[in-house]
């Protein structure tokens, strides 16, 4: 992965998670277009994306056994400071093991990289259909946008489907300020009242009602497993 930005290599490599796609390497680019480099390990397996067009929607056993170490990596880079901010199924790799590893801190944003970003350019560089409210409204994220995120993937894991549908990235950009994500029940009736509950606390419109950040929600994560 290239970057100009030295801060976002460095901000990358702090973070140390068996969960998160790890840096093996940083440095510049001293050939060439002047950049700054950063070697990851190599996962060999699918994304997330891949998966679920394999499998469809999944078992509420099968989604939390995989969301639940993502949370917990999110968990470790909040601490940090540090937001993902572009959380979604291609960006979640299994490997031919079965380990769950995040990748792409490219658009992270935290104490190390600076706090903001326009909402054109969040909108341009990141995935609308994961996109939090705040983040369509003003360019902003914090640790309660990637638990938004993640609930929208939880949704679609559990449903096989994405919440909110539209012509163009705008429509659906304006659905997630708008518009509460319904309850995955009301696609796939077999889930339970708890799974509704906990997806639309994470995917709350208001900020403030959702867990305050993804170590808060791995412990929602793990309590659900614990009742499948």
């Amino acid at each position: 992965m290239y970057s100009r930005r030295p801060e976002k290599a460095k901000a990358a490599a702090s973070l140390s998670h068996p969960n998160i796609v790890a840096v093996l390497d940083q440095g510049w680019n001293q050939g060439g277009v002047p950049c700054v480099f950063i070697v990851m390990e190599l996962i060999e397996g699918s994304t997330l994306r891949d998966y679920l067009h394999e499998q469809g929607a999944l078992s509420v056993e099968r989604t939390l056994q995989i969301l639940t170490p993502v949370a917990s990596a999110l968990a470790a880079a909040h601490k940090l400071g540090i937001v993902h901010r572009d959380i979604k199924p291609e960006n979640i790799l299994i490997s031919k093991e079965g380990r769950i590893k995040i990748a792409d801190f490219g658009l992270a944003r935290g104490a190390l990289l600076g706090s903001t970003m326009t909402a054109e350019s969040s909108v341009i560089l990141g995935s609308v259909s994961y996109l939090s409210p705040e983040q369509v409204q003003r360019g902003v994220a914090d640790a309660r946008s990637d638990v938004y995120s993640l609930g929208i993937v939880l949704f679609e894991l559990l449903t096989g489907q994405k919440p909110f549908q539209g012509e163009d990235p705008v429509q659906i950009a304006i659905k997630h300020v708008n518009e509460r994500v319904p309850k995955p029940s009301s696609i796939n009736p077999t889930l339970s009242v708890d799974i509704d509950n906990l997806v639309l606390r994470a995917t709350d419109i208001n900020p403030d009602r959702r867990p305050k950040d993804c170590g808060e929600l791995a412990s929602e994560l793990q309590i659900g497993r614990a009742h499948v």
